[in-house]
């Protein structure tokens, strides 16, 4: 009897902690964490309120049906580690490739989410884009020449947080990612 209670204490334990680790679907077909920006997809304003909480903007662009965005969110985004520098670190906002919505680029240009994709030259998901830490930065440069980094494709949690350090160290001024990346590979043994 106190092997069935305990095999049951367990398992309710092991289905909460599912549970709290759950990735929702949204109506346009794309996981979503409840941490993402919800946003008026204007990316000036969003740019400079994430620079105003001493945070990076990245974008991430995904696809509905796409295995790695799927990877992305189950194993990534579920590591209590990743999240919680992202979330202490970062500003993500969410686009869809195929997406309709309007978004003000940083020019002021308004166009699709599948338009601003071609324009920065984003062909495959996830791609993460890594903006520039003032919106200054950003004055007189378009399209891809706007971000600092890409992250084109899905990373394993290691080599992907990584990244995101790598952004807010701002180690790109001085130091290619791959460089960076074997460098803190070999520190972390």
């Amino acid at each position: 009897m106190r092997r069935l209670i305990f095999a049951f204490a367990a398992l309710f334990a092991l289905a909460a902690v599912a549970k709290a680790d759950e990735v929702k679907v949204g109506g346009d077909g794309l996981y979503h964490q409840d941490w993402f920006l919800q946003s008026f997809l204007d990316l000036k304003e969003d740019l400079q309120e994430a620079a105003d909480a001493g945070k990076r903007l990245v974008i991430l662009w995904e696809q509905k049906g796409c295995p790695y965005c799927k990877e992305l969110h189950h194993v990534n985004f579920v590591d209590p580690a990743i999240r919680k520098y992202l979330q202490a670190n970062f500003v993500v906002l969410q686009l869809d490739v195929w997406g309709a919505r309007p978004v003000t680029d940083f020019d002021g240009k308004e166009m699709s989410e599948k338009k601003l994709a071609r324009r920065y030259g984003v062909r495959f998901t996830p791609t993460i884009q890594f903006l520039p830490a003032t919106v200054a930065a950003t004055e007189g440069k378009a399209g891809k020449a706007l971000e600092v980094t890409r992250m084109p494709g899905y990373l394993e949690p290691a080599p992907f947080l990584i990244m995101f350090r790598y952004v807010r160290e701002k180690a790109y001024e001085k130091t290619p990612f791959r460089k960076y990346l074997r460098a803190e590979m070999k520190r972390s043994g």
